[in-house]
C-alpha cells in the first residue's frame, strides 16, 4: 500500500474565499451566518444561510467557461485552482493519465431545474435549455475541474449527501493506496442556497428557523434547533509520498485511515445507538494503527440538529469507550454553517490546519450543553495544544458514514 499524503489545500466558504482567509476567522471566532440575500424570503420560515461572498468566479476562469458552469461547479474550480498553486504541481511537469479528480456534490444544481422548469411551465419544452443536463448532473463537478486543469486520470464523484466531501477524500486516498493514481484532486462543493433547497429542507424540518445569526448554528447546544445552510467548496491535493518526495513537495500531514459505513436505519435520521458512525471511526483508527488514546482531536459532524447532536455524541462512546471523556471535539459548522457535500473537505482543510498551528477551534455559540451532549466540545474559546492525530466525521442522510483520519506528517 502507498502512503498517502496531502500537499496542497484550497477553500471557497462563507467565512473566506481562501485558505488563509478561511483559517484567521475560524481562529477569530467568525460567523458567517446571516439574512439570506439569494432571494426573497418573504413568503419563507426560514431567513438565515451562510452564503459565500465577494466571489467571481471570472477571477479563475474565462468568461466563457464561467457561462457554461453553474455555481458549485464554479467554487469547485476556484477551490482546486489554490489547491494546485498550493501544492505547486505543474501539470505540464505530470504524466496526465496520473492525475485523478474525485469531487463530490450532494445536490447539484438545483438552480439550473428551477430555472428550465419554471421555462417548461411558462413557454413548453422546446424551450428547455439544451445544456440543462450537463450544467444540472452532480458529477460534472469532476467534470469542469479535469477539463479546466487538464488531469485525465480516475474521475470519479461520490454523491453520499452530506457526507460526500469525506467519502471523496476517502476514495480518492483509496485509489493513490492501490497504485490508480499519483495524484488526486479530493474533495466537495456546494452552493443550493435557492428557493427550492430551502423549502425542502424547511419542509423536512432540519433548517434552523432562528433569526439571531449568532444563534441560529448550535452544535451541541440545549438551544439547538436545526442547521444552517451553507455553500461553498474545499478540494485537497493527494499524492503519493513518493510521488511528493520525488518532486519536493511541501507536505501538510499524512492520510493514515478511512472508514465508511451504512446505518442502514432511515432515510434521515442516523442510528438511534450511533453504531453506524462508531464503526466508521474504529475502521479509521484501526487501519491508522491507533487507538482511541492516540487521537488528540474529533472534528465532528455536528450540525446542531437534536438527533445528529446526540447520536453522534453516542457514536464517539460507542468508538473511545473510557476515553471519550479526554478528546476534544468540535464543529467547524457552528461558524461556516452546513455545506452539504462540501462539509467534509472544507472541515478536513480545517483540521490540517490545527495540526499545522497546534490550535483546536471551538464549537462557537455553545454555552449550554444538551442532554447527553457531556463529552469535551472545546466551548468558549480556541485552545492550544499538540495536536498530531485527528480523526474528521461526516454523516449523511441514507445513513452514509465516513471518517477519516489524518497525522501530522513524520518520515
Amino acid at each position: 500500500m502507498k502512503r498517502v499524503v496531502i500537499t496542497g489545500m484550497g477553500v471557497i466558504s462563507p467565512i473566506g474565499n481562501n485558505v488563509a482567509d478561511f483559517w484567521s476567522n475560524v481562529r477569530a471566532g467568525k460567523v458567517g451566518i446571516g439574512p439570506i440575500t439569494r432571494f426573497d424570503t418573504a413568503d419563507y420560515k426560514v431567513k438565515l444561510a451562510a452564503e459565500v461572498h465577494d466571489f467571481d468566479a471570472k477571477d479563475f476562469m474565462d468568461s466563457r467557461s464561467a457561462k457554461r458552469m453553474e455555481l458549485f461547479c464554479q467554487y469547485a474550480v476556484a477551490a482546486a485552482a489554490e489547491a494546485l498553486k498550493d501544492s505547486d504541481i505543474h501539470m505540464e511537469k505530470e504524466d496526465p493519465y496520473r492525475v485523478g479528480v474525485c469531487i463530490g456534490s450532494g445536490t447539484g444544481s438545483l438552480q439550473a431545474m428551477e430555472r428550465e422548469y419554471k421555462k417548461l411551465l411558462d413557454r413548453g419544452p422546446g424551450r428547455v435549455g439544451p445544456l440543462l443536463v450537463p450544467m444540472m448532473i452532480a458529477n460534472m463537478a469532476a467534470g469542469n475541474v479535469a477539463i479546466q486543469y487538464g488531469c485525465k486520470g480516475k474521475c470519479i464523484d461520490v454523491t453520499t449527501a452530506c457526507a460526500t466531501g469525506t467519502h471523496s477524500v476517502g476514495e480518492a486516498y483509496r485509489s493513490i493506496q492501490h497504485g490508480e493514481a499519483d495524484v488526486m484532486l479530493a474533495g466537495g462543493t456546494e452552493a443550493a442556497i435557492c428557493p427550492l433547497g430551502i423549502a425542502g429542507f424547511t419542509a423536512l424540518t432540519a433548517l434552523s428557523q432562528a433569526d439571531d445569526p449568532m444563534r441560529a448554528c448550535l452544535p451541541f447546544d440545549k438551544d439547538r434547533s436545526g442547521f444552517v445552510m451553507g455553500e461553498g467548496a474545499g478540494v485537497l491535493i493527494l499524492e503519493s509520498l513518493e510521488h511528493a518526495a520525488k518532486r519536493g513537495a511541501r507536505i501538510y500531514g499524512e492520510v493514515k485511515g478511512y472508514g465508511a459505513t451504512c446505518d442502514a436505519y432511515h432515510i434521515t435520521s442516523p442510528a438511534e445507538d450511533g453504531m453506524g458512525a462508531a464503526m466508521a471511526m474504529k475502521y479509521a483508527m484501526e487501519e491508522a494503527g491507533w487507538r482511541p488514546e492516540d487521537v488528540d482531536y474529533i472534528n465532528a459532524h455536528g450540525t446542531g440538529t437534536h438527533h445528529n447532536d446526540l447520536f453522534e455524541t453516542r457514536a464517539v462512546k460507542q468508538a473511545f469507550g473510557q476515553q471519550a471523556g479526554n478528546v476534544k471535539i468540535s464543529s467547524t459548522k457552528s461558524m461556516i454553517g452546513h455545506l452539504l457535500g462540501a462539509a467534509g473537505a472544507v472541515e478536513l482543510i480545517a483540521c490540517v490546519k490545527s495540526i499545522e498551528e497546534g490550535w483546536i477551534h471551538p464549537t462557537v455559540g455553545l454555552v449550554t450543553p444538551g442532554e447527553e451532549c457531556d463529552l469535551d466540545y472545546v466551548p468558549g474559546s480556541g485552545v492550544a495544544a499538540k495536536v498530531e492525530r485527528v480523526l474528521s466525521n461526516s454523516l449523511g442522510f441514507g445513513g452514509h458514514n465516513a471518517t477519516v483520519a489524518v497525522a501530522g506528517f513524520q518520515e
